[in-house]
């Protein structure tokens, strides 16, 4: 279970959890993006990791695509594009989170 408390970024969003126990508070922001990395070296070794970079790039994309609500690839290539920011209620209508947590979730006094 990963609990949403004030921003949850970047790679984090991918790895919210388990669906079904996957929360965020009410004013949680969600950020998602594409990959990016840094390669220096030999011209050849620049072009391996900029392959690596966009294979995952597809990847990714695909994995929300099969993941969340949208279905449509480009409109999540789009919002893959640059950082993209949700609100809780965002993150929950995209596939990012179960519930959003109005109030505290208290355990019966027997647990």
């Amino acid at each position: 279970m990963l609990d949403g408390i004030s921003l949850v970024g970047s790679r984090d969003g991918f790895l919210l959890g388990e669906p079904g126990k996957r929360y965020a508070l009410p004013n949680a922001s969600v950020m998602i993006h594409q990959p990016s990395g840094g390669a220096a070296g030999q011209a050849s070794d620049i072009a391996i990791h900029a392959r690596e970079i966009l294979r995952v790039r597809e990847r990714l994309n695909r994995i929300y695509q099969k993941h969340t609500g949208i279905r449509d690839l480009e409109t999540i290539e789009k919002m893959m594009e640059r950082d993209y920011f949700m609100t809780a209620d965002e993150a929950k209508t995209f596939g990012l989170i179960d519930q959003v947590l109005e109030k505290r979730m208290v355990k019966p006094k027997d647990e």
